[in-house]
């Protein structure tokens, strides 16, 4: 076991004193984890509003599936892009950081938007990520690749709590359309989609002062031709010895669990191998490191729109990037209190935020989704249906209000930012 004085050598000695309260303080407290405060050496300058692009920063992974004619492959390109995610998600930060951050809270209304341009095969894809709710936190987001027919849109929100370490559950789904080769990208019908649920998670290396993301757990992804991916993760056990450790497999539904056409074992942050369980040979073996990700093309600060995240926070993430906390204080507590204020004048005219990319929708309408969903067993909610209560409702990417949008995005203009009109 660790000594005190083991665990205080990654923490700056200026901040010894504030994470050993903050420690005591999550130990006792009971409620949303996100509503205290970290010590300053632990704030990120990031919006968990920009987490939406992890998904899809290997554009060319992200579109694989849409080149593949057998169903089967599509399925099994599907969950090489998703396993290819876990590293950017979950561990690229703590990689470039030195640890896992806390990122900023996102405001109602706040927006993430920017492409991955590719002038080659793969074409231009693009992210819309916005914060749909804020009691309880949830954001959406619609990753769209036009030129081969790919969409992925879904929304998530994290539930915290402590026990020894934090524990997030993650709530929310995602939706992912493929159009196959020779399928229409207009039609619905000749296109296919893959239910993808999110893991669990906890953090670990808490007492060093050097957090870092642990996944726990299992996930699945369910597809309409009929192929169920299983993902479980085990992290550093007493037989791995090796951290964000995981094994996978993909089965048809008809046949089950016990029948996998193929295993994936390894790494998610590292290496994994996929394996082809009927010829007993290996299909491919993954490397993260050799996998370049493609940045993420944003407007300049001075062209986004006052909602969009780097520039909304802009003052913020200078004054964290400084150290100065009094600054980030104040600056942050300008943008809460506006938006308090804003959410007060909606009360009293007895009318909703107006979301401008994305809308509740009642999913127990989706015959498609409920399908999927009762594949892999996700209707525990309410009624039979998904915990639409945790998430702010169940959201779905609006492409006709998406058609025409371009800023100023909101008509309260920088009111609920606390700057004029």
């Amino acid at each position: 076991m660790a000594s005190s004085k083991d665990a205080d050598a990654n923490i700056p000695a200026s901040s010894r004193s504030s994470w050993s309260s903050f420690l005591r303080s999550i130990a006792s407290f009971n409620g949303d984890l996100s509503s205290l405060t970290a010590p300053p050496f632990i704030l990120s300058s990031t919006s968990l509003v920009e987490y939406s692009a992890y998904w899809a920063e290997h554009p060319t992974l992200f579109v694989a599936p849409a080149k593949e004619p057998d169903p089967e492959k599509r399925a099994l390109l599907v969950l090489r892009w998703f396993l290819s995610t876990l590293h950017q998600q979950y561990c690229s930060r703590s990689e470039k950081l030195g640890s896992e951050k806390k990122p900023l809270n996102p405001f109602l209304g706040e927006l993430f938007l920017g492409k991955w341009d590719d002038n080659g095969e793969t074409g231009e894809t693009t992210l819309i990520s916005e914060q749909v709710s804020h009691h309880p936190p949830a954001t959406a987001y619609s990753i769209r690749n036009e030129k081969h027919g790919v969409e992925l849109q879904g929304y998530n929100a994290q539930k915290a709590s402590f026990s020894s370490t934090i524990y997030v559950k993650q709530l929310g789904h995602a939706l992912l359309t493929v159009t196959p080769p020779g399928a229409n990208k207009d039609n619905p019908a000749e296109k296919e989609t893959y239910l993808i649920t999110f893991p669990s998670l906890h953090i670990e290396s808490l007492i060093y002062g050097t957090p870092f993301v642990e996944l726990e757990k299992s996930t699945k992804i369910a597809s309409s031709t009929g192929y169920i991916a299983k993902i479980e993760y085990s992290g550093k056990g007493w037989l791995s010895g090796k951290k964000n450790t995981f094994n996978a497999i993909l089965y048809k539904e008809s046949d089950g669990e016990k029948k996998p056409l193929y295993t994936v074992d390894g790494q998610w942050s590292d290496t994994f191998v996929i394996k082809d369980t009927r010829t007993k040979k290996e299909v491919e073996t993954y490397s993260v490191s050799s996998m370049k990700t493609t940045p993420l093309r944003i407007p300049p600060l001075e062209e986004q729109d006052l909602y969009e995240s780097r520039r909304a926070w802009h003052d913020v993430a200078c004054a964290i990037e400084r150290g100065d906390m009094e600054a980030t204080s104040a600056a942050k507590s300008k943008i809460e209190n506006a938006q308090r204020e804003l959410r007060k004048i909606e009360k009293e005219e007895g009318r909703e935020w107006e979301r401008r990319f994305f809308k509740r929708v009642d999913e127990k309408e989706d015959e498609l989704f409920m399908r999927l969903a009762r594949m892999i067993g996700i209707l525990n909610g309410p009624n039979g249906g998904v915990e639409s209560d945790k998430t702010g409702g169940v959201w779905r990417f609006d492409k006709e209000r998406a058609i025409d949008a371009k800023p100023p995005y909101h008509k309260e203009g920088g009111r609920g930012l606390g700057l004029a009109d």
